[in-house]
């Protein structure tokens, strides 16, 4: 067993990191993720890394895909409106296959909207948010020391898919401060990249040498980009395969199955173990994964489950995923608290005995 250790959640994710082997960080402050730059500003440095607080979003997220393509684990961080910002930069990191962790700890919005807890970016992270085919793996942490193991696998995921993740946490996740164990060693040593970026080998350009690397996401040429964009799905196709992940509680003939993430999950864990205790059936389904999103364990609760109920921090946005996955078999009803609000204990624990 590892020692235990009491951080906010922004600030475990910096450890994390570390751990991961990031020795890369731009961003941009806004709340509620600005103790995640302020403690990675102290942290880097001590680590041999590099920290930039660059002039704007756009910066950071184009800072970031330089250093990846120079074979850098790289990172950066913000929350709704930053992250708004940096969709082209995205687009052009999935475009051009390179690995980069982006954290959003989720605000109320739309707009500059409010400082509260929100899980309304849940379209923008997992339909792609900027211009393209293109697909971001996204991780939903539920707790302070998931965010840590999260965290620290994202790095080994961009890398293995060489594509960008995103951990979706909200401002309560971030700010938060929990005990967590961190079980994971120091990468020093990571994959070589045989694609990266080298410049100049041998004194001799690398053009000369036969061994010329290029990192692009734009392909003038006729009928190239369709072939990118075809290695591209091939590769989403076998994320989909392998790396979809959930927690699942009770799922055998149950009145209700309650799907949820995040924040918004662990309301929902204590609702249930309240509706258990009234006599209600109820289970759960808690993605972990939100892109790839885990389609076939709802499928297979569908067989058995009566009803479904998605609670989201949200108007209503993972509930769209959560009915195609039903197809049409079960009822699927929603509740969601929106712009900062967070359900209660209650208020969710009432939409269920609603189903019963």
């Amino acid at each position: 067993m590892g020692k235990k250790i009491l951080l906010c959640g922004n600030e475990i994710v910096v450890e994390a990191a570390i751990m991961a082997g990031c020795r890369f960080y731009a961003g941009y402050p806004i709340t509620p993720q600005n103790e995640l730059i302020d403690y990675m500003a102290k942290r880097m440095p001590e680590e041999g890394g590099t920290f930039i607080q660059s002039e704007s979003e756009l910066s950071a997220i184009n800072m970031c895909l330089g250093a990846s393509a120079a074979g850098a684990r790289a990172m950066t961080s913000s929350s709704s409106p930053g992250i708004s910002l940096k969709q082209e930069g995205i687009s052009y990191i999935a475009g051009s296959q390179l690995p980069v962790v982006i954290v959003n700890m989720m605000r109320g919005g739309p707009g500059l909207g409010n400082i509260g807890p929100s899980q309304s970016d849940y379209f923008q992270a997992t339909k792609g948010g900027g211009h393209g085919d293109y697909h971001l793996i996204v991780l939903a942490p539920a707790s302070v020391e998931e965010l840590a193991e999260l965290t620290y696998h994202a790095f080994d995921l961009a890398d293995k898919y060489r594509n960008p993740v995103m951990i979706l946490g909200d401002g309560i996740l971030g700010q938060m401060m929990e005990p967590a164990e961190l079980n994971f060693k120091t990468r020093k040593v990571h994959p070589r990249k045989s694609w990266v970026l080298k410049g100049n080998t041998g004194g001799r350009p690398a053009c000369r040498t036969g061994r010329q690397r290029i990192v692009r996401s734009f392909f003038i040429e006729d009928g190239m980009l369709e072939k990118h964009n075809q290695i591209l799905q091939e590769k989403y196709n076998k994320i989909r395969h392998k790396e979809a992940r959930c927690e699942t509680q009770n799922l055998d003939g149950n009145d209700v199955v309650v799907v949820a993430y995040g924040t918004a999950s662990r309301i929902a864990k204590a609702a249930i173990t309240r509706a258990h205790a009234k006599g209600i059936n109820v289970g759960l389904i808690r993605p972990i994964t939100l892109w790839p999103f885990p389609e076939k364990i709802i499928q297979k609760a569908a067989e058995h489950a009566k009803k479904f109920l998605v609670v989201e921090l949200s108007a209503g946005q993972m509930v769209e995923d959560v009915r195609l996955a039903v197809n049409g078999k079960r009822q699927v009803s929603f509740f969601g608290r929106t712009g900062g609000g967070v359900p209660t204990v209650d208020e969710v624990l009432r939409e269920i005995e609603k189903l019963k």
